[in-house]
């Protein structure tokens, strides 16, 4: 219990947590982007 309580009550571990989303949000999109341009060179 006390580690969810330092999830959502700490803004170190929030904003660390808000921080990784957008990173790996922006990877997401990156590799979305080049798998689909891969694909319409290879047609």
């Amino acid at each position: 219990m006390n580690f969810f309580d330092m999830l959502l009550n700490d803004p170190v571990v929030f904003i660390s947590f808000g921080g990784l989303t957008v990173l790996l949000g922006i990877c997401a999109y990156y590799v979305y982007y080049f798998i689909k341009h891969i694909e319409e060179d290879t047609k």
